[in-house]
């Protein structure tokens, strides 16, 4: 059918062709009187569009998000009026602040019974109003009362949902739209370049100049870059230029980990070198990077970054975050690919005007991030039980394939893959950054496994985590989805439980998994619990066998859990700071432990 011909459509239909026609390949969600209209268009389409049915709906909205960070391309979730978007608004939230797209179709109660408060319509004081619950969590809601006015609002909310910075995107319909049919020219497919045109030429040119100028310079690598695909053009112009790469947490994974000029992540939980090289810095590069407090030690002067007197040129896509932290002397609208593309060829040009007179601060920073690895590395040879969390993490760099996703849950144990996990490319590692979702990885990890079916997908979850979306193993028995789920136990809300021990003299109180009466820790039997879903499991009973059971969890390519008792006493290094005012931020210990290790710098 051309599209401009007209066609009697339903509404549900006229968003099913449109979403085939954008080549979404699944529908996530979960059925409600709200939108079984929707699910017949689906029925219909089923040779053409895949649905998989979850068992809360949160977890359709994280498989989605997860989905979109490891193929850069949107998928859509459905759910019903009432409760069944209520329980979305988590993982929409989640996906806002990771600028992350997906396509939410709710159902709504038909407008002919709007104000008559019917079975779960949402809003006492204005009709069907589910829109204004997640304003704040979609980059634009858009509800159409009659069937004409669908073909825009999928068209609009499509090309809004990937346009600059992408994040999801709500078509709320009621129920009579679904089903009623309209003569209609079906929505125009919409084609799109990913990202968009280089910042100002005059200014990139500028940059360049201060960066070659400089005698610290550094780049900041934020999760723009992974966004935009410009990893290669990022390591082409460090390799270049000779410039060392620091990435924020969220940006891990936009240079290799073992590149010669990567130094780590910044903040709190990051790596010694990177908070060194981003505080003594005379010029930085910051390249899609938001200067969040968990990346910046709450913007506390002096433990991450010195701005000024450090000078800042920041590229970004989003108006909105130029300037927002700190102040840019040279703010540059633009993609962060294009960008670099552009300086990448007057670097061409230049043959031989590049400073190679930076080898102190290089050298510098090399030697940070040598005594940082000696002193990691010799924790994580420890065999007690329960498990070091340096002993996990170097058993996951050891078992996991090169080409393997991991995605971390929200925990405590997030804070140690981002300080120890060696992220070797682009969305090597996804995570809840911005929102911190508990259940992010616990059910998004099936939605990264579907969107790339040849490679391993490990999700490492907290047990706090692991028992908000217990109900993903289900759904990964029922549609065969073959991920691996290494339940990091450590009896209890751990990273909260930390806050307690360090800011409140240890006076502790809903953050241990604890029997009421004994005190004595409390844990569910995971491997048990996994097995009553069908899912393979088994439980980590001493140190050396750590390594085996993940790689065996994996080969088995069917739903696996690897249950791990982890040490709750041991506590990530801290290496920058965090800020919960009016509480004393905590310091930094790092040169105590070395020294208490026998090392120095």
């Amino acid at each position: 059918m051309h599209h401009s011909e007209r066609a009697l459509m339903s509404g549900a239909d006229i968003i099913v062709d449109f979403l085939i026609r954008q080549k979404v390949p699944y529908l996530f969600g979960l059925c409600g009187h709200g939108n079984v209209g929707f699910l017949d268009a689906a029925f219909k389409a089923q040779n053409r569009i895949r649905t998989i049915s979850v068992h809360h709906e949160q977890t359709a909205g994280h498989m989605a998000d997860a989905y979109f960070k490891v193929r850069n391309e949107p998928v859509a979730t459905f759910t019903s009026c009432g409760p069944g978007s209520a329980n979305l608004v988590m993982a929409l939230a989640a996906a806002m602040m990771d600028s992350s797209a997906f396509f939410a179709i709710t159902g709504n109660v038909p407008t002919s019974q709007f104000n008559r408060q019917p079975f779960q319509e949402t809003g006492r004081y204005y009709q069907g109003d589910f829109p204004s619950v997640i304003r704040p969590y979609v980059k634009r809601s858009y509800q159409p009362t009659r069937v004409d006015m669908v073909p825009l609002a999928v068209r609009q909310g499509w090309e809004l949902m990937l346009s600059g910075r992408p994040g999801p995107v709500n078509l709320d319909v009621p129920l009579n739209v679904f089903v009623e049919e309209a003569e209609v020219a079906p929505a125009q497919a919409v084609t799109r370049a990913i990202n968009g045109a280089p910042g100002n030429p005059q200014a990139l040119t500028t940059a360049l100049e201060m960066l070659l100028a400089a005698e610290r310079p550094v780049i900041i690598a934020g999760q723009g870059v992974l966004l935009a695909q410009a990893a290669p053009e990022l390591q082409a112009f460090a390799e270049r230029t000779g410039i060392p790469v620091v990435t924020s947490p969220n940006g891990k994974g936009s240079i290799t980990d073992r590149h010669a000029l990567a130094f780590g992540s910044t903040g709190r939980n990051g790596s010694y070198a990177a908070n060194e090289a981003t505080k003594n810095a005379d010029v930085i590069l910051a390249l899609g990077f938001t200067f969040d407090d968990r990346a910046t030690s709450a913007w506390l002067d002096g433990y991450t970054l010195s701005i000024p007197p450090s000078r800042l040129i920041q590229i970004d896509i989003d108006p909105a975050e130029l300037g927002r932290n700190y102040p840019a002397e040279l703010p540059i609208l633009g993609c962060a690919r294009a960008s670099l593309a552009f300086l990448n060829d007057i670097l061409r040009d230049q043959i031989d005007t590049v400073s190679t007179g930076r080898e102190d601060w290089l050298n510098r920073l090399r030697h940070g991030r040598e005594v940082w690895q000696k002193y990691q590395g010799g924790l994580a040879t420890s065999d007690q039980m329960p498990l070091r969390p340096e002993r996990l993490m170097r058993a996951l760099s050891r078992a996991l394939p090169d080409n393997a996703i991991i995605a971390s849950d929200v925990g405590v144990h997030h804070n140690w893959i981002i300080q120890l996990f060696d992220t070797l490319r682009p969305r090597h590692l996804i995570h809840s950054w911005g929102f911190a979702a508990m259940g992010f990885a616990t059910s998004g990890i099936l939605g990264a496994k579907l969107a790339a079916p040849d490679r391993p997908c490990v999700a490492v979850v907290g047990d706090g985590s692991f028992l908000m979306t217990p109900h993903a193993l289900a759904t990964a028995v029922e549609y065969d989805i073959p991920v691996v789920w290494v339940v990091w136990n450590n009896q209890g809300y751990c990273s909260i439980r930390d806050i307690q021990h360090g800011m409140f003299a240890g006076r502790e109180l809903a953050t241990s998994f604890q029997n009421d009466g004994s005190r004595a820790p409390y844990s569910p039997d995971f491997a048990q619990l996994a097995r009553s879903f069908g899912v393979a499991s088994h439980t980590v009973t001493h140190a050396g066998e750590v390594e085996d059971v993940i790689a065996t969890a994996i080969a088995a390519n069917r739903p696996y859990l690897v249950e791990v008792p982890v040490a709750r006493e041991i506590r990530p290094i801290g290496t920058g700071s965090w800020d919960l005012p009016p509480l004393p931020p905590p310091e930094p210990n790092f040169l105590k432990a070395l020294a208490a290790a026998g090392l120095s710098l």
